[in-house]
């Protein structure tokens, strides 16, 4: 029987968008090519006793009322998936040579940290960070689905958020003329974003910043947790999740789109399979392809003309009988440049393959949540992640292996002598394992085009007016992915939670509290 909905793909806005549709008694049939759901959502164990995330570290839009926790009371998940709040008064720490600042959820107090640090230039900070604040209201009143009465009830923040449409963060600091260092300071969780101030959306920016100082997140129960509860929203409901599924061609008639042809990778027999509506999780541009950019309108195909965000380097480390609280370790990020110039440091890293002076994140889940899962009691992880460019890492990889693997070894080494140096002398003395994973592991685990971390780049161009979005221009087929809404957790359970409404008429999405 054809399914209502046949859901290419299963990454966290495809599942979000699955389960509600089963919910609400419709008909879901997923097919996923990797042999785990949730994409970059995704958990994986090594040694067969410790647990990793693929890619998230940590989440916003998790309080009362706001998207995420919508759509789980949607399902009826809201006491079964909970979320463990980070620090408030600084869940973000960021370090660089001579300056420390703590992220806090108030911007006033943030006003008052950096004030104190750079007490010459208090109106410009206090200036700039107003702008923040008026600006990511205006964005609020800007998403869809829009509001007519709300635009014109709140003309102001609009008319403020709208004139940086074209603006990347480093113009902001300039309009502002706030100090390097402070700059930096304030940005330092660019590998939230994998792009400096000078390249970053001043709107992707806000989203973000802001919406982790409402509150920043962990799952209680992990997140293999919460993609797990996800499909059993959809199976529960009658619906089926088929992993090891390939799509490799779409079935299309009349600009319609019909179905698609898989292969199954385990027993390498291909199938059909067709759907009344076809929802399209993969990559867009590389859906289009497959399909034939020639059938999609010219305004879809000038959407599709996307670039892709840069792809990242990850290790992911477990330390035994060592505790890290002891050396500044908690509920919260750290994140440290070796740069005053977050600009330079981007493009060392990205553009020169130069690591002797990285700037990098570090996580430490193994204190987010007080639920074992991730490793035995006298361990404890700890993650570390950077920028890194695919087409060099490609290249390595096809041409010299060995060569490959001793630079993602140069760039642990790099991140691991500034960790003992600045943060924990000993930590290669506890480490008891590790793995690195390069833009090419994400390539091949998370099925991403160019191992592209966030669909397409966070650059003010694919930002704007002109991105992409749910239409595609064919019949009975839409995207849902990173690409086509935005990239994250929230975001992700937004774009899912968007078409969802739109599709089924069920008014989910109301004004964020």
């Amino acid at each position: 029987m054809k399914p209502d909905y046949l859901i290419i793909g299963s990454g966290l806005s495809a599942l979000v968008f699955g389960a509600l549709m089963a919910k609400s008694g419709k008909t879901v049939q997923i097919l996923e090519a990797h042999e785990h759901p949730g994409g970059f959502g995704h958990t994986f164990t090594m040694a067969k006793k410790y647990t990793f995330n693929a890619q998230f570290h940590y989440v916003w839009d998790c309080g009362e009322g706001h998207t995420v926790n919508r759509v789980l009371k949607k399902l009826g998940l809201e006491r079964e998936v909970t979320f463990e709040r980070y620090d408030p008064s600084g869940f973000d720490h960021m370090r660089m040579a001579g300056y420390a600042l703590d992220i806090p959820s108030e911007p006033e107090e943030l006003i008052q940290r950096l004030s104190k640090l750079f007490p010459d230039h208090v109106d410009r900070i206090r200036q700039f960070v107003n702008e923040v604040e008026k600006t990511g209201e205006g964005l609020k009143r800007l998403a869809p689905p829009l509001k007519p009465m709300e635009l014109l009830k709140h003309a102001g923040e609009v008319a403020c958020a709208i004139q940086y449409l074209n603006s990347t963060l480093q113009d902001v600091f300039n309009k502002f003329q706030l100090p390097q260092a402070a700059q930096t300071l304030l940005a330092s969780q660019w590998p939230d974003f994998l792009l400096p101030p000078n390249q970053l959306s001043f709107y992707a920016w806000i989203s973000l910043f802001r919406g982790y100082q409402a509150g920043a997140f962990y799952p209680t129960q992990h997140f293999e947790h919460v993609i797990n509860s996800l499909v059993k929203a959809i199976e529960s409901n009658g619906g089926q999740v088929l992993l090891n599924h390939e799509v490799i061609n779409f079935k299309v008639t009349d600009r319609t789109v019909m179905g698609v042809e898989s292969i199954d990778l385990i027993t390498h027999q291909t199938h059909e399979f067709t759907g009344e509506t076809v929802i399209c999780n993969i990559d867009p541009k590389k859906a289009a392809k497959m399909i034939g950019e020639t059938k999609f309108s010219k305004k879809i195909r000038q959407k599709l003309n996307y670039d892709y965000s840069a792809s990242n380097y990850m290790a992911y480390c477990v330390v035994k009988d060592l505790d890290l609280r002891e050396y500044g370790f908690g509920k919260w990020n750290l994140f440290h440049t070796g740069h005053e110039d977050l600009n330079e440091a981007f493009a060392q890293m990205y553009e020169r393959n130069d690591f002797s002076n990285p700037s990098f994140a570090i996580t430490t889940p193994t204190f987010l949540t007080e639920a074992s899962r991730d490793c035995p009691e006298d361990c404890q992880i700890v993650e570390f992640l950077t920028v890194a460019n695919y087409g060099y890492f490609q290249q390595l990889l096809e041409k010299d292996r060995k060569a490959y693997n001793q630079k993602k070894q140069e760039i642990f080494d790099s991140i691991l002598d500034i960790v003992e140096k600045h943060y924990v002398p000993d930590f290669r003395k506890h480490m008891v394992f590790h793995i690195t994973g390069s833009p090419t592991t994400n390539e091949r685990f998370c099925w991403c085009p160019n191992g592209n971390s966030y669909g397409s780049s966070l650059t003010p161009r694919n930002m704007g007016l002109g991105r992409l979005n749910h239409e595609t221009s064919l019949n009975h087929f839409y995207f849902c992915n990173a690409s086509s809404g935005y990239p994250g957790f929230a975001p992700t359970f937004w774009t899912g939670a968007l078409l969802y409404q739109r599709l089924s008429g069920d008014v989910l999405l109301g004004e964020q509290p």
